[in-house]
């Protein structure tokens, strides 16, 4: 009984060996999983094709795929509005290839992590800010990106959405009495935003200020908006231009 005991457990352990030989057999190769996240993100099922290209990177982070699974890592979290992830697995691509013919539209995207971010006007304007510093960085380290035209027109509605927030606040310090602050956002608004949709009724408004006049303002004026633009203004939009895949 001992002996028939001992021949049944080396059995089951040959049979084990063979299926875990087989298993590794197959997640040897990484055809297989490249064109399964590839099926799973061309259908939008974003979170099954992050799974993929992560075990892409994690068991073959040598073979032709990885540079591929790299990048649509950081798109899926893209499209899955994880901005955060996706920010920080943009820029590591940027920081491990930096030569790579990518890198613009890395940088781009990162720029649109910020700029997806933005809230009404009324919330803290650091992603607007942010947006604008990645994006100006792409048009100063690639001119010639095709990306370029639409980087400026995000540029465009960020610094406009910073002007309205400028003027949403000025109108809170006018509605509080707290004129003298209301001029210095006023001022600071003209000055910076030169070209926004708000600035001439911010010099309208400070020049009633500097006159010793307090502004009157229907109840709409303390209803915070998003403050961004339609964008049918921007030729890019108008002539049907979008983001390069």
């Amino acid at each position: 009984m001992k002996y028939i005991s001992l021949f049944i457990s080396s059995l089951l352990l040959i049979s084990l060996v063979g299926c875990a030989g087989k298993s590794l057999d197959q997640a040897a190769s990484p055809e297989p999983i490249a064109e399964d996240a590839m099926k799973a993100f061309n259908k939008g099922n974003y979170i099954t094709a992050l799974k993929h290209f992560e075990t892409l990177t994690d068991r073959f982070p040598f073979s032709q795929y990885s540079l591929m699974a790299e990048l649509k890592s950081a798109d899926c979290h893209f499209y899955l509005d994880h901005y955060a992830e996706a920010i920080s697995a943009y820029q590591a691509f940027e920081e491990n290839h930096p030569t790579n013919e990518a890198v613009p539209y890395t940088m781009f995207q990162v720029g649109m992590c910020h700029y997806n971010r933005l809230d009404s006007i009324d919330r803290d304007p650091a992603s607007a800010v942010d947006a604008i510093a990645v994006l100006n960085k792409l048009i100063r380290s690639f001119p010639q990106s095709s990306y370029v035209d639409e980087a400026r027109s995000r540029i465009t509605a960020a610094r406009n959405f910073l002007a309205n927030h400028e003027m949403y606040v000025a109108r809170f310090y006018i509605k509080t009495n707290k004129l003298k602050q209301a001029e210095v956002r006023l001022e600071y608004l003209i000055d910076n935003y030169p070209d926004s949709s708000v600035t001439t009724e911010a010099e309208k408004t400070l020049a009633l200020l500097k006159s010793g006049k307090k502004p009157r303002g229907s109840w709409k004026d303390w209803i915070p908006e998003l403050g961004m633009p339609d964008w049918e203004t921007f030729t890019s939009f108008k002539q049907g231009g979008g983001s390069e895949s």
